[in-house]
């Protein structure tokens, strides 16, 4: 069989490509590992997407050179193409046998109506009943409004369709955009420039769903058909009801006449009356009545045309309708429910078509594959006789099982051997949509019939049937992929990875499980594109699948950049508030709350400092508190953890520094009012008119390691666990002594003598300490009463920095500004113990280990 039967010459590609060759251009096809495979090249907002039936669909962020080109809308000539291309294919039965050819009756006030309302560019809702007729009258009202609007009339179907389908479809009957499917702020940009009306057949939602349509298309006028079961829209949605019912008798009757194009018997008006009466005249159900009649009719041309005395034959047929030879007129049960009657007198091909569109859930397949489906080289015939009728109906690009009829149908036993019919025609298909001959757009049209049979398989415990569905759904995927029908791909990858599971084909699962990891990303839905996509991973290294890894490792990254990429936006949106008070700025343009506060303290203890020594605490410590605040902040919920614990500590660290000054202006005019400068302690002697030096801490009395190791817990630079700034103990270093015969020209180097505490035992002198290079605050080294030389270095008995408290600090910087700071001696914080707050010791020197 021909894939492709009655193809034009431009609509599909001719077969016999080489193996081997180059990835071609956008929406050609290569080969592949495997056989032929049709692999195309398409643009998904800022996604170039390689749909690959063989491997797996790779994504990429778009580079520059593959991105279309601004949609262009179509011209006049282009919508009408696409319209007939789009629409459901004409019958091949014989000329007169279609019942869709029926004129309207008694529809004119209704069409009349609704060319008025659409004018006025409002919108309509027609509400009527399956089998009142609504196609038909959206076929009369949409050649009435072809002039209206400036893009024409759009003739779209909402047959499993969401809002979303039909946004995109009436993007691509409008736009000129091959291989390429806008996100969704693009997409809704361009609707809004669409003004045409659009006739909406076979609605299937409302609510919300609707409102979010009428809303991406302002300037457009619709008119959708539904039936009463559908939700209604909201009440804000302002469209206009009109209900659709039954035609009136007469109308019925004329109806009958033009079916069977004769005037009706007595009896048979008789008969349409009631059926009238207990159908409320439905169209449908006189199209139904007019196929028995006709069929009566041509019983009796051939009984007549059999019969070896023709007069007998006349007699007996102008006998009464109890003489015809089809036999009296159907019952009114039997005109209600007509199904029965018209399937048991139809062919053998028609009756296997009904089957197989039975086993389908209502979905015929198109009329190319009923040769194929049912062994009939003439079935494709038969699409004419079930629709004239009245057993089908036209639903988008396809036909469908009209009301009641499967119901019907299946009381027959029409039923029976459905899953073995679905099995023929799921290989049927997928041979059919795997070929590379098939462009993607027709294999997208059978979708509906693709989708059940995938559906039927899935769900069937049959042996077999689920790896039937499995090559269905990997064959057909990527063509609708390629067709940007991604609602049906979506579903044909959840059937192909549901029947995969229950098939045990691993790797099949995780194809499947790659591409809805592609398709989330393409949509947008990171979460799920992450879950997708890592079960893949995983899948295929159990397989050893180096390749389908790599690809789906590749895709994970982009889900990575781009939720990293989310966050950033959203943490920038949090942490730059407005204000007219956001004036202090941090390192990231963010507002620095705390180093504002810091340096209005700053510039209030530069106020209150008496001399430059004051002011150079100040100057550390504010430098400090504004050091703390700069570090840049995380993005996410740590970084504003970091900021706000950050802002803290600078709090802190700025009243620290507010206190200092105040105490070193204190503790300085008190040593002007009273000079005390006999007192000398144990570590270094003061030159005359300077206030003593307090010892330094026993390595034991407030913390249980010894002075190195205590040195070395806090690092440089290291925030304070108490609230306090690093910076507060930092005493200066550039004060001058007063007595200047006591500084000695060169920094004078001496071993230290080792001293420390219980639990510090040293075995000799470590040694000697150098203080810092070039610093003019060493004196000049005196003994102590005991003969030991002291130091008045910073550092320690052990050559490290000795820990001293905040308090002893500032005693130091008041009292004696030669004395260097333990911070910039060691460069690192000092540590503060428990015995800070007391007394200074009065002896000379720490015991000895």
């Amino acid at each position: 069989m021909d894939p492709n039967p009655n193809r034009g010459p431009e609509e599909y590609r001719e077969q016999g490509h080489p193996a081997g060759a180059p990835t071609p251009p956008s929406g050609a096809e290569q080969a592949g590992s495997g056989g032929q495979a049709r692999v195309v090249r398409l643009v998904s907002g800022g996604y170039l997407v390689t749909v690959n039936p063989v491997d797996g669909s790779e994504i990429e962020p778009c580079p520059p050179g593959e991105r279309p080109a601004v949609p262009g809308k179509l011209r006049a000539d282009e919508r009408a193409g696409a319209a007939r291309a789009a629409a459901a294919p004409l019958p091949i039965g014989p000329p007169g046998s279609a019942g869709h050819e029926t004129l309207l009756e008694e529809r004119s006030e209704e069409t009349e109506r609704l060319v008025r309302l659409l004018s006025r560019g409002r919108s309509v809702r027609l509400t009527g009943p399956s089998g009142s007729g609504r196609t038909r009258l959206l076929d009369a009202v949409a050649t009435a409004c072809a002039d209206l609007a400036p893009d024409g009339v759009i003739r779209l179907s909402g047959y499993h369709r969401t809002a979303t389908d039909v946004m995109y479809a009436l993007f691509g009957a409008v736009y000129r955009a091959p291989r390429h499917r806008p996100d969704r702020p693009e997409l809704l940009r361009r609707l809004g420039g669409i003004g045409a009306i659009v006739v909406l057949d076979d609605l299937e939602f409302g609510g919300t769903a609707l409102d979010e349509l009428l809303d991406a298309t302002p300037e457009c006028a619709f008119l959708t058909a539904a039936t009463p079961d559908v939700p209604a829209p909201s009440p804000d949605s302002h469209l206009e009801e009109v209900f659709l019912g039954g035609v009136g008798r007469g109308a019925c009757a004329r109806m009958l006449e033009r079916a069977v194009d004769r005037k009706l018997t007595a009896d048979e008006e008789s008969w349409a009356a009631d059926l009238w009466f207990e159908s409320e005249g439905l169209p449908l159900r006189f199209v139904q009545a007019g196929a028995l009649l006709r069929r009566r009719d041509r019983v009796q041309a051939e009984a007549a045309a059999a019969a070896p005395d023709t007069a007998d034959a006349g007699e007996g047929a102008a006998a009464g309708s109890d003489a015809h030879p089809d036999g009296p007129l159907p019952t009114l049960g039997e005109a209600a429910s007509p199904v029965p009657l018209l399937a048991a007198r139809m062919g053998a091909a028609a009756q296997e078509t009904l089957r197989f569109a039975v086993a389908l859930g209502g979905e015929l397949p198109h009329q190319a594959h009923l040769p194929a489906l049912t062994e009939d080289t003439h079935a494709d015939a038969v699409l004419g006789e079930l629709l004239g009728s009245g057993l089908i109906t036209p639903a988008g690009s396809c036909y469908r099982l009209a009301a009641t009829v499967q119901e019907q149908l299946a009381a027959l036993g029409y039923a029976e051997g459905a899953a073995a019919r679905v099995h023929t025609a799921a290989q049927h298909y997928a041979w059919w949509a795997g070929h590379p001959s098939v462009a993607p757009e027709r294999a997208a049209a059978e979708a509906d019939a693709v989708l059940a049979a995938m559906g039927v398989l899935t769900g069937s415990r049959e042996s077999g049937h689920a790896s039937a569905a499995v090559l269905l759904a990997r064959t057909a995927a990527p063509a609708f992929a390629a067709a940007l029908h991604w609602s049906a791909w979506e579903r044909s990858l959840r059937h192909g990875q549901e029947a995969a599971r229950l098939a045990g084909e691993v790797a099949e699962e995780a194809y499947f499980h790659h591409e809805l990891g592609v398709l989330a990303l393409c949509s947008g839905s990171l979460d799920r594109a992450r879950a997708e996509l890592e079960a893949s991973i995983g899948l295929r290294g159990v397989l050893s699948d180096r390749r389908g890894a790599v690809a789906g490792r590749r895709a994970l990254a982009l889900v990575t950049d781009r939720s990293r990429a989310d966050s950033a936006a959203a943490d920038t949106t949090v942490l730059h508030p407005a204000g007219p008070k956001a004036d202090a700025k941090g390192p990231q343009g963010r507002p620095d709350t705390a180093a504002s506060s810091g340096a209005a303290a700053t510039a209030r203890l530069r106020l209150q400092a008496a001399d430059g020594t004051a002011a150079t605490v100040v100057a550390r410590g504010s430098a400090s508190a504004a050091a703390t605040t700069a570090l840049p902040a995380t993005a996410g919920a740590t970084g504003r953890r970091a900021v706000r614990r950050n802002a803290v500590a600078a709090g802190a660290g700025a009243l620290l520094v507010a206190v200092l000054g105040t105490v070193v202006t204190l503790g300085m005019t008190a040593d002007d009012d009273s000079k005390s400068g006999d007192h000398v302690t144990s570590e270094q002697t003061t030159p005359d008119g300077e206030n003593p030096e307090l010892p330094t801490e026993p390595p034991g009395s407030g913390s249980s390691l010894p002075p190195s190791t205590a040195d070395k817990a806090t690092p440089a630079g290291a925030g304070r666990h108490d609230g306090t700034s690093p910076s507060a103990s930092a005493p200066s270093t550039g004060q001058a002594p007063t007595d200047p015969s006591t500084r000695p020209s060169q920094p004078t180097a001496r071993p230290t003598r080792p001293t420390g505490g219980p639990g510090t035992p040293t075995d000799g002198p470590t040694r000697p300490t150098h203080p810092p290079t070039g610093s003019p605050t060493s004196p000049t080294p005196t003994e102590d009463p005991t003969g030991e030389p002291t130091d008045p270095s910073p550092t320690g008995p052990t050559g490290k920095p000795t820990t001293q408290s905040p308090s002893q600090s500032v005693t130091s910087t008041s009292g004696s500004p030669s004395e260097a700071s333990p911070q910039s001696a060691s460069g690192t914080a000092p540590q503060p113990s428990a015995s800070d707050a007391g007394t200074p010791s009065d002896s000379g020197s720490a015991p000895a280990g």
